[in-house]
């Protein structure tokens, strides 16, 4: 079996942004040639699947610039330098849907896209859901339209390609999973 791990041999310093930096690598590869990699480097974000106690997921309808239109998601937000991925996703909940919530619990974490970023997504699921008094706002170049929907009203923006995110289908599917295998 061919060994599959390219070994950085110099790494330059493109751009470094407020959330992502950019890299060029240059890298030797398993049967010894050069390349080159560009390399997003992000400081990891967490997405938050929380359900109220009727069965409705709480969504943000947010505007995506580089997608130039608005799109339905589950409430997220990147990691603080230091942050702890279960305090941001408490603190991204309150900040963008107002809600605390009396449990947490991680579901899974994935890669973004490995091919070109090292951005981890850490998903949890809320439950035990309560408005907050006195919640946290919003960044101040964040906005944000609030949405409750039923599962069968999210599939269908899937559908419509209102919700057209990863991380939100993949939050999503998770929640019609557990709900085909409750009627098993």
């Amino acid at each position: 079996m061919t060994k599959l791990e390219e070994k950085t041999l110099h790494s330059e310093k493109i751009f470094s942004g407020k959330i992502i930096k950019l890299e060029l690598q240059e890298v030797q590869l398993p049967n010894g040639k050069t390349s080159k990699r560009e390399i997003i480097k992000h400081p990891g974000a967490v997405a938050i699947l929380a359900v109220t106690d009727d069965n409705k997921i709480v969504m943000v309808e947010q505007y995506r610039k580089a997608l130039e239109r608005t799109i339905v998601e589950i409430p997220a937000g990147k990691l603080e330098k230091g942050e702890e991925p279960k305090s941001c996703a408490l603190r991204e909940l309150e900040e963008e849907t107002g809600y605390e919530c009396e449990s947490l619990e991680l579901l899974t974490s994935f890669y973004t896209a490995p091919g070109f970023a090292d951005e981890l997504i850490h998903i949890y699921l809320a439950k035990g859901l309560k408005k907050k008094e006195n919640a946290a706002e919003l960044d101040e170049d964040e906005f944000v339209n609030l949405q409750e929907l039923t599962l069968d009203e999210t599939l269908q923006y899937v559908k419509d390609q209102k919700i057209y995110d990863a991380k939100t289908i993949y939050a999503v599917q998770y929640l019609q999973l557990q709900e085909a295998l409750k009627h098993k």
